[in-house]
């Protein structure tokens, strides 16, 4: 440290490296250290070291005068080494700060980054002594204004909201025409961004951005962590994305997609860190206190390991849930996102180790005025006892039903007895979510996501191809529900072709006609195949990234049409359910499900494994109030089966049905029906109630 730097007490709050103009304030939580030890490195990667001075409740501090942003450091803290007691602490490991908003360098595979001796036959109960400064990333000071102009929050209701989940890097690293392709700032680059208005998309998901760390055993065979679900750095924006390091390239990317009208939903991985069990490296909580961040086990020595990665946060404690509700907020009011996508949220909802949809975190969430008001969107699963969720989360979180997934994809492939289960899902799967006040968009819909085949995998594969993984297609799962078609993978066989088409658009359609919230996955409108692999979380190649040469056009302007149907119709995209029950305007029930020949389903059709059509007449629901009602009707036909002769519901005078979409058709139906009408087999068709007159609508 420079003569000219001076420390004095500084602050405990924020946590964190905060420049105040005259120097930088440094604070951090250990419960347990006996002395926190800060490390500053030069332009020469010199380090200087200098003990925190003051201690204030668990929180350590300490200003000091002259330094400026991009100044580089970390930390080494002293304390017990006892594993069986749950501590950790090795000043011989240079530590990432919790808080730092940068990281510059990569995490680099050694032995050294281990508290223990590697290899040694005590295991984790031995102490290694060996520094791993020059093995882990420096954090770095920087000052975070950004000149915003007039970005304000979209803000955009869910009913009006159409998800596209996309890798940062996959979707454009194959573009060829992209400045910086891979990175932040292509993202948002001009074609993309024509690309998505195009399509119609209202909201950008992103797989994790937030810096994250490539495991050893994917390093030694020569593959990455693509995905990047193993973050240990929950403020700083991952820096492979990054072009030249700074973090204003993220803040740009958000602010041009805002102004594009699409919003930013953040995938977050606050259940675990990179740092996995009591074998993991130590980069920064494990060193720091890792009886208060980790869930322990009984024998303190091990962890709870809910979320199958080796730990999980413990969000009992206070710190550790300050820790992820100041990380939310900073992305929020620095970084300008819209919402959140949360890993595995089950393990966030556990208290004492069970799921409490009234736990800590969702207090804390739905009681924070910048939080309650941005998108939430919960993953509503772990691995551990009691941790499927489907339907049991709180307001306002929406979440990821993967039911709908798996009964849209059987019923198309032709599985028996899923009619009702099909009736449930296009009506927003009304028994999971209807209850405590919860909107239909609760339920957030997809038909495929990163984790599982693509659309396009999902009619051209019936078994996953997991070979490049390296482990030997014993990874990623096999309930696929797919099918080939009669051919293992590519085909140039034009009735496969045409049977594989008619299933995506087959898809697709049920998506945008359903209830709830849509959600695509990013190159599924083009087409986009991973050769059958199911789990591409660690190919980041061709295999994970989405192929635009291979673009099927015909097939995205049919998701185009599709996707501009359900906006100019809020019949398909209500806030409140649908059920069944009559309307006070004019005694039509909101929901009308009818066999083909116009009569109502029996018990005994919804319990026929061999029917494969379902209709239904929708309008808006029953208690919609007078200022958001609509007049009109939509009725959808889903055939799995042969043609059918269809007989339409009845019409009010000087209204008729006009069939306005169609899956077997790439031409704009809009023809007033007949009374009865042929719907062809393995279709999705959808007739519009309109005036006689109006041929608009």
């Amino acid at each position: 440290m420079n003569d000219h730097y001076a420390m004095t007490a500084g602050h405990p709050t924020p946590l964190g490296a905060t420049f105040d103009g005259a120097g930088v304030n440094f604070a951090i939580f250990s419960k347990h250290a006996e002395r926190v030890v800060l490390c500053l490195f030069d332009e020469k990667n010199r380090e200087t070291r200098v003990d925190l001075p003051e201690r204030d409740g668990h929180v350590w501090h300490g200003h000091i005068t002259g330094l400026r942003p991009s100044q580089r450091y970390g930390y080494r803290v002293h304390g017990p080494y006892k594993p069986h007691e749950g501590h950790r602490f090795n000043p011989n490991k240079l530590l990432i700060d919790p808080y730092a908003k940068r990281l510059s360098g990569r995490l680099a595979p050694h032995d050294a980054v281990f508290g223990y001796r590697a290899g040694h036959a005590d295991a984790d109960l031995s102490f290694d002594r060996r520094d791993s400064a020059a093995h882990v990333p420096r954090s770095v000071v920087v000052d975070p204004s950004f000149t915003w102009g007039e970005d304000r929050p979209l803000r955009r209701p869910m009913t009006d909201t159409v998800i596209y989940e996309a890798h940062v890097k996959g979707l454009t690293a194959g573009r060829l025409g992209i400045p910086g392709r891979g990175g932040y700032l292509a993202m948002a680059s001009d074609p993309m961004l024509d690309h998505l208005n195009k399509l119609g998309i209202t909201a950008i998901e992103l797989l994790p951005v937030q810096a994250f760390a490539d495991d050893r055993f994917l390093v030694d065979k020569g593959l990455t962590n693509y995905w990047g679900y193993m973050s240990y750095g929950f403020f700083a924006p991952e820096p492979r994305y990054m072009r030249d390091g700074d973090i204003a390239e993220f803040q740009q990317m958000v602010a041009r997609f805002h102004k594009a009208g699409i919003e930013v939903i953040l995938d977050v991985v606050y259940n675990h860190t990179a740092e996995g069990n009591q074998l993991g490296p130590t980069l920064s909580f494990r060193g720091l206190d890792n009886a208060s961040y980790y869930r322990l086990a009984e024998d303190r020595r091990f962890y709870v390991n809910d979320a199958g990665t080796g730990n999980v946060l413990d969000l009992d404690d206070p710190f550790a849930l300050r820790l992820v509700m100041d990380s939310l907020r900073y992305w929020v009011e620095v970084m300008h996102v819209d919402g959140f996508r949360f890993d595995l949220c089950s393990v966030l909802g556990r208290t004492g180790g069970m799921f409490d949809r009234d736990g800590p975190f969702f207090r804390a969430v739905r009681q924070d005025p910048v939080l309650n008001r941005v998108k939430l969107i919960a993953e509503p699963w772990d691995i551990g006892d009691g941790g499927y969720q489907l339907g049991a989360y709180p307001a306002p979180f929406g979440e990821w039903n993967d039911r709908y997934r798996d009964q849209l994809r059987g019923f198309w492939r032709g599985d028996a007895g899923l009619i009702g289960k099909l009736a449930k899902r296009i009506a927003g799967s009304a028994a999971r979510f209807d209850h405590d006040g919860r909107p239909a968009t609760s339920s957030v819909n997809f038909i495929s996501a990163h984790d599982g085949f693509t659309l396009m995998d999902t009619v051209s594969y019936a078994e996953k191809h997991n070979e490049a993984n390296g482990e030997e297609n014993r990874d990623g799962h096999n309930h696929n529900l797919s099918d080939n078609m009669g051919v293992e993978g590519p085909s140039d066989d034009p009735a496969i072709l045409a049977r594989r088409d008619r299933r995506r658009r087959n898809l697709i359609a049920s998506l945008m006609l359903s209830q709830g919230t849509p959600m695509l996955l990013a190159g599924d409108e083009l087409g986009n195949s991973q050769g059958g692999n199911n789990n591409a979380y660690c190919q980041d190649n061709p295999i994970g990234w989405v192929d635009w040469d291979g673009a099927d056009p015909v097939f995205l302007a049919f998701c185009q049409r599709v996707i501009a149907f359900r906006k100019a119709h809020p019949i398909l995209r209500q806030k409140r359910f649908l059920h069944s029950k009559p309307r006070e305007q004019d005694g039509l029930v909101d929901l009308f499900w009818q066999r083909a020949d116009g009569q109502p389903m029996t018990r005994d059709d919804w319990n026929d494994p061999e029917l494969r059509l379902l209709a239904a007449e929708m309008r808006m629901a029953s208690g919609t109030p007078g200022y958001a009602a609509l007049p009109g009707a939509v009725f959808v036909i889903f055939n799995n089966g042969d043609d059918a002769q269809m007989t339409l519901p009845p019409t009010p005078q000087g209204s008729v049905w006009r069939r306005r979409l169609d899956t077997g058709r790439d031409d704009a139906t809009d023809l007033a029906a007949d009374a009865v009408e042929t719907i062809s087999a393995e279709t999705v068709v959808v007739f519009v109630l309109c005036d006689i007159d109006d041929n608009h609508q």
